[in-house]
């Protein structure tokens, strides 16, 4: 933690001595590795839009999709360093600065999207994003639902020993090696926007994401079976930098709550999208497959009570659970 605390005093020192005599215009930038065809990007359009005109333009938010200013870690990075001002990222990223943030994206944490959303306006939320702003000054304003995850493969996946030995595609990030290795496969990191030439290449055999996410990066042409794993309920939420967040004055609640409505309203489209798309992909002639979740979730739950093994305590795991009743 006292390294963190250099390497960001040090970070912040850099972006310092970057906006040195330069004039605050109001102009964000907001960075996410997502397509321009996504509801993540389309809701940050209107976010954009909806911000500038309450503002009477004071604040203007130009939004870079598909990894256009960095992959994931590197806009994570970017916050700090002055290169973006504003980002969609997924708590497993943010985990590397303040670990609890995360508990949501844990394998089998969530209930169901009830569930998800009783702890996106609950005390437990607002006190992990405050940790976070501790840690790395930067602010969540809003939290919004990415999906249940599923393994996608060419050959039917429907119990743990199905996924022995498997190579799967999982993102850089400590947390989401928790299941593959639980279920004795080889998680294998590789940058999002690289996933689809590492299958059709068969550099990994399988990879793990929503059903919008299959679909909008086109997945399903390179894999045969989507296995209805549901192992993690993701989200994704958006940060605005200390520098940014400093500078916007009378404008910030403005822009905290259009951020608020634009990550509710991509939530409950991804929440119906999930819902139509089993049939849509069976159209497409994918098999879709039933699997046998309890022993999934038998495999993982040892971990998520074991702190040695979390970065949150079991304390707020507690807390959690209890917003599912």
């Amino acid at each position: 933690m006292f390294g963190r605390t250099i390497k960001r005093g040090l970070l912040a020192a850099a972006m310092t001595i970057a906006v040195a005599g330069q004039a605050w215009a109001g102009d964000l930038k907001w960075a996410h590795v997502y397509e321009e065809g996504s509801s993540y990007h389309k809701w940050a359009l209107w976010a954009a839009e909806q911000i500038k005109e309450k503002t009477d333009g004071r604040v203007n938010i130009s939004v870079y999709p598909a990894s256009s200013l960095g992959k994931e870690a590197e806009i994570n990075e970017g916050l700090t360093i002055g290169s973006v001002d504003m980002i969609y990222t997924g708590p497993n990223f943010a985990e590397r600065d303040y670990g609890p943030i995360a508990i949501s994206d844990y394998p089998f944490m969530l209930k169901n999207y009830d569930h998800w959303k009783a702890y996106r306006d609950s005390d437990l939320f607002a006190e992990l994003s405050k940790g976070y702003k501790e840690a790395t000054g930067h602010t969540v304003t809003a939290i919004t639902w990415y999906g249940y995850r599923h393994v996608t493969s060419n050959f039917p996946i429907t119990k743990p020993d199905d996924m022995t030995g498997l190579k799967i595609r999982v993102p850089d990030s400590p947390l989401m090696v928790l299941f593959p290795n639980a279920v004795g496969a080889n998680p294998t990191p590789i940058a999002f926007s690289e996933v689809y030439l590492a299958l059709q290449q068969g550099v990994v055999d399988a990879q793990e994401n929503p059903l919008p996410t299959i679909k909008f990066k086109k997945f399903y042409e390179v894999q045969s079976n989507i296995n209805l794993t549901g192992h993690i309920g993701n989200s994704l939420i958006i940060i605005v930098s200390e520098n940014a967040m400093g500078q916007l004055g009378d404008d910030t609640q403005i822009v905290d709550e259009v951020l608020k409505e634009a990550a509710a309203r991509n939530a409950d489209e991804i929440h119906q999208s999930e819902q139509d798309l089993v049939q849509w992909f069976r159209d497409q002639g994918i098999q879709v497959n039933e699997v046998d979740k309890a022993a999934f979730r038998a495999a993982v739950e040892p971990v998520l009570t074991d702190e040695s093994k979390v970065p949150y305590t079991q304390e707020h795991y507690e807390r959690m659970q209890a917003l599912a009743q």
